[in-house]
């Protein structure tokens, strides 16, 4: 059997599914135009990465309504529809964009079911894998929207459920509501809030997902990071998305781009086993190791 470079990392059942993917997956945002919003500066480019990023054995892409709005999901139709029988598609719902691109959060009842229509038609599928239901912090009620996310998954909409930018506590609530088959929070080598959810989680089964793999908006920047790149002969993004997956074996990396050839250095880190020496020093950072 032919190995492809995003199975490097090995494979991951959702529990309770029969959805399984490689831990190296792709995130869409990126093929949105700049601050994820409007068009993107090349549409063909953005094509080709989806087409290049299937090739590379990528089975597990993630992606909202509201990116661009709309934008991504049309690419991805585009791109690789009809799509292959292997792919997860895993889409976001929760927000929505001003005309202005401002992100404005929104989880009522007939908004989240709308956004469930709508990315179902934009991607041209009649069941979502998996839809995460987005957040706003720990403040927020998660029981009402759930409740909702419950009823479109037992009218057969929604295949699962995750949840996105969420807390212990809301996570709890959102399990008694619905069985949750992965969390979509916030964290990388440097940003290490969830440490104990990420533990509770794997002994679980329960994937977790980390947006923001490489810092989002502002990119990871570390001294003892960028000296185990040297000496690993890597970047310092490769070393990062490899140490997220050397920290949990139920952690599934999304990392975004709209070039082809910064997608083959991500999807790259796959095959990239850090030493022990380099693992306990990049845990040092935040403090893991002690």
């Amino acid at each position: 059997m032919h190995m492809s470079a995003a199975s490097a990392a090995g494979r991951f059942t959702f529990p309770g599914s029969d959805l399984s993917v490689n831990r190296m997956g792709y995130g869409a945002m990126q093929l949105a135009g700049p601050h994820v919003f409007g068009e993107p500066k090349d549409p063909e480019e953005c094509c080709a990465v989806l087409r290049e990023a299937l090739a590379q054995g990528v089975d597990h892409i993630d992606t909202s309504d509201f990116y661009g709005p709309h934008v991504t999901n049309r690419l991805i139709h585009e791109a690789i529809f009809p799509y292959p029988k292997d792919l997860v598609i895993v889409t976001k719902i929760g927000a929505w964009r001003d005309d202005k691109g401002a992100w404005v959060l929104e989880r009522g009842d007939d908004f989240l079911r709308a956004s469930v229509l709508d990315n179902l038609q934009r991607l041209g599928l009649s069941r979502m894998d998996i839809v995460n239901l987005r957040m706003g912090g720990p403040q927020d009620d998660i029981a009402a929207p759930m409740q909702v996310m419950r009823q479109m998954q037992d009218e057969g909409l929604i295949a699962h459920i995750g949840v996105s930018t969420v807390d212990e506590a809301q996570l709890r609530i959102a399990r008694d509501i619905a069985p949750i088959v992965c969390v979509q929070n916030h964290y990388n080598l440097v940003h290490r809030a969830d440490d104990d959810m990420i533990d509770a989680l794997a002994a679980e089964g329960i994937a977790y997902v980390p947006y923001f793999p490489l810092g989002g908006f502002t990119p990871l920047q570390d001294r003892e990071l960028a000296a185990v790149a040297q000496e690993a002969g890597q970047t310092p993004q490769a070393v990062a998305l490899a140490w997220l997956l050397q920290r949990s074996p139920n952690i599934l990396l999304i990392p975004g781009t709209s070039r082809r050839a910064h997608l083959h250095q991500n999807i790259a880190a796959a095959a990239l086993r850090l030493s022990p020496d380099h693992v306990a020093r990049l845990d040092a950072i935040a403090g893991l190791g002690g």
